[in-house]
């Protein structure tokens, strides 16, 4: 039984992607698209935690469904700013592809946990 969201592999895997955003765009000068991108990440991991607290004492899993969506659709938003930043070449393509495989990796836990969650009910 997990008791609380830091023991979540998927929070974990998101405190490593916020991790690896905030350092690969710390000397960025672009602020608009650097705050976008760590807001982004900040968002997966963030809504985890709260979506886990929030349904901690329900009979239901609609609240923490609800938050895993939200990061699930942050994901894909990281995913698309790193396309940016590889076309405009603010990003190695080996780093790109390392951050980009690391939020589709993380995106199916949280679509697994998702379908198991929607399951239970």
């Amino acid at each position: 039984m997990i008791y609380n969201f830091e023991d979540l592999v998927i929070w974990q895997m998101s405190k490593d992607i916020v991790r690896e955003v905030y350092q690969q765009f710390r000397d960025n000068h672009d602020y608009g698209f650097r705050d976008q991108i760590q807001r982004a990440a900040v968002s997966i991991m963030n809504n985890i935690s709260e979506g886990f607290q929030r349904n901690k004492f329900s009979k239901d899993n609609k609240q923490f469904v609800y938050f895993l969506n939200i990061s699930y659709g942050s994901c894909a938003e990281v995913r698309n700013m790193l396309y940016i930043a590889e076309e405009i070449e603010y990003l190695a393509p080996q780093i790109t592809k390392d951050l980009k495989d690391k939020t589709i990796k993380l995106e199916c836990k949280i679509e697994a946990l998702i379908n198991k969650l929607q399951s239970n009910n």
